[in-house]
């Protein structure tokens, strides 16, 4: 470990940051004292309503908060926050209105459009009372088959400025994975578009779209946006009209915001697992908006006026993450395509022209500029990048020398985790603080994650598993058609009882950051010894030869043997000595476990639409087990490539 850190913000910078006027807030007003952020996360865990009490009113969050902050602070779940208060989550995004940019749309083909606070205003104001003339009212379900550009904001937007639930998936998914998203929450509205670009090529979905209608009985109207034609064809789409159509009757006037109670479900989201039908997590709209208020002012230091970019899709919660921008009035800015269409400098060349200074990304992305020999700090103005984050998965620390040598110098990197689960993060960034090479900077303000081992205790050195013992805002409110609340309890508390285990193999570091080994039920238990995976990734991804890879355990002689799975440069083939060149360098890097006792060649790895691999799906294939849910894959065809392999029979 390296005893310097890659980066560290200047004290003015640091004095500079909101995360710094919190702090002092935080003294003048409870007469404390908190010299630093480890001191500062202490007192939000030991004072959590003051904390969040606070949070409201330096965020200036719109609505009525009531007197009670929370109630059964102590239940988990069952902690009710701001159980007084009334909200509404569309009229605290759409706080100016003003004739500076709100959005700027691109895509991989050179479109660009832009909608002003005004406009957004008057647009979102159309398409709500479209709505409010159908009969939608709070809690009914509006979703959205559309890519990630201006009218899915809009939509977002006017669904909860009603109180109706909002929920979405990207186009590139296939009919039946919509279905099993969309056919369990019954939406009474559907927005769809008739197609989209991703590398190169356009992608007609108006089939797609009327085999999803056929099955959903429960949506009333179907308005299709055009991508592929300024006037979308409709025919063989049932109960559907344009998006102008639906809007054009209406004249802009002010919103009326329907203020609800805090925990009034404004999102459903769903696992991206493998396992079974997606689960359908339901978030609220106070916990969503404190939450994501927190993380981007305080943790990532978003402002007004902030050109703020993040790589995702509808079908992500980052895009959910990426909306809530509007609240801090930054600008967003939305790309829908491929982001190496034409090349790695895509996004570069995006955040170059838009100004960009939050540029969000994966972990994924990352490494894969990193191979392609892009070094954008020679060829890009990036100067108005403050802040890069990325997700998705752990990041190498390789990538984050890369990001320091080749993108940016002087940049807050922040490798930032949580998820779908809770619409947010539990390790997030510090912008007053350093940043060490492979550590996630810090625990989110309010979060009080701890590591425990298996018997459910605190682990101060070594890994374990991620949890968070005590009850956060933006805990899902439940999930759909579990009433008693049993699979909800089931999937984060059965663990651990009263803690919210997450999943993630993880440990602490000596600068109170943490480092992400991976997901805790892919890690392997050769000989009995638990070994996350990232640790064999960052080093087969090394190898030159190797573009990416995926490990599993699999049983074998009353034991666990790893095996290893490689995708290589194109024209390259997995001979004797690039195995023993991959075990080489696995053995002197991390420890004789490590090593797999397999190594095998495959032309492509499965992954979710979010971009993770996925090491169960693998596993169970090679165990000769069904994989249930193949919708939630990119690339479902891919699993194939792993059944029934001869070098896994000896």
């Amino acid at each position: 470990m390296s005893d310097r850190p890659l980066w560290q913000p200047s004290p003015e910078r640091a004095a500079a940051t909101q995360l710094h006027a919190f702090r002092l807030a935080v003294e003048r007003r409870f007469a404390t004292s908190l010299p630093d952020y480890p001191a500062l996360h202490a007192w939000s865990i030991a004072q959590r309503a003051e904390f969040w009490s606070a949070l409201w009113d330096f965020c200036g969050v719109v609505g009525e908060r009531g007197e009670r902050v929370v109630e059964d602070a102590d239940r988990m779940p069952g902690a009710r926050w701001f159980p007084d208060a009334r909200l509404n989550f569309a009229e605290n995004l759409l706080r100016r209105r003003d004739g500076t940019p709100a959005l700027i749309a691109r895509d991989e083909r050179g479109g660009r459009r832009t909608l002003t606070w005004a406009a957004l205003h008057d647009e979102v104001s159309r398409v709500a009372q479209a709505l409010r003339a159908l009969g939608v009212r709070p809690g009914d379900r509006v979703a959205g088959y559309l890519p990630n550009g201006i009218e899915a904001i809009v939509a977002m937007l006017a669904a909860a400025s009603l109180g109706a639930i909002w929920s979405s998936c990207s186009p590139d998914f296939g009919v039946q994975g919509v279905v099993d998203r969309f056919g369990q929450i019954e939406p009474r509205v559907l927005f769809a578009c008739d197609g989209y670009a991703y590398g190169g090529k356009t992608h007609d979905v108006r089939e797609r779209v009327a085999a999803v209608l056929a099955s959903l009985p429960s949506v009333q109207r179907c308005v299709v946006t055009g991508n592929l034609a300024a006037r979308p064809a409709l025919a063989g789409l049932r109960d559907a009209t344009s998006w102008n159509e639906f809007t054009g009757r209406f004249a802009p006037e002010p919103l009326a915001f329907e203020r609800l109670p805090f925990d009034h479900p404004l999102y459903i989201l769903y696992s991206s697992g493998t396992t079974g039908a997606p689960k359908c997590i339901v978030h609220g709209a106070g916990g969503t908006l404190l939450q994501h208020l927190k993380e981007q002012r305080l943790h990532t230091d978003l402002r007004a006026g902030d050109r703020f970019f993040y790589y995702t899709t509808t079908g992500w919660m980052m895009w959910n993450w990426l909306a809530s921008g509007l609240a801090s009035e930054a600008t967003l800015v939305l790309f829908d395509g491929s982001p190496f269409q034409p090349g790695p400098e895509a996004l570069f060349d995006l955040a170059a022209e838009e100004q960009v200074a939050v540029l969000g990304v994966s972990a994924k992305f990352l490494d894969s500029v990193r191979k392609s020999a892009l070094r954008p700090i020679e060829t890009h103005d990036l100067s108005r990048v403050r802040a890069i984050l990325s997700t998705g998965s752990p990041l190498a620390p390789e990538s984050f020398e890369f990001v320091y040598d080749a993108i940016a110098r002087d940049v807050q990197l922040a490798s930032i985790s949580g998820g779908t689960d809770i619409v947010s993060c539990f390790l997030c960034g510090d912008p007053s603080g350093a940043v060490w090479r492979g550590e996630c900077q810090r625990p989110g303000l309010g979060m009080a994650v701890d590591v425990f081992d298996d018997a459910g205790q605190p682990v101060r050195e070594g890994a374990g598993e991620l949890v968070c013992t005590k009850p956060f805002p933006s805990m899902p409110v439940g999930f759909w058609n579990d009433a008693d609340g049993t699979r909800y309890r089931a999937a984060y508390f059965e663990r651990f009882p009263g803690v919210w285990h997450h999943g993630d193999f993880v440990e602490w570091t000596a600068h109170g950051g943490m480092v992400i080994h991976g997901r805790s039920d892919a890690t392997l238990n050769p000989g009995g010894v638990r070994i996350g995976t990232a640790e064999i990734y960052r080093q087969v991804e090394q190898q030159g030869e190797v573009v990416e890879a995926i490990v599993i355990g699999q049983p074998w002689q009353n034991d666990v043997r790893v095996v290893l799975f490689v995708r290589l440069r194109e024209g390259l083939v997995l001979d004797d000595a690039l195995r023993e060149k991959i075990k080489q360098r696995i053995r002197a890097n991390t420890t004789p476990r490590h090593v797999p006792a397999v190594i095998a060649q495959v032309a492509d790895i499965p992954r979710t639409r979010s971009g993770k691999i996925v090491e169960l799906a693998v596993r169970d294939v090679v165990a000769g087990s069904e994989v249930k849910n193949r919708e939630a894959l990119a690339n479902p065809e891919a699993l194939e490539l792993f059944r029934n392999r001869t070098e896994l029979a000896t």
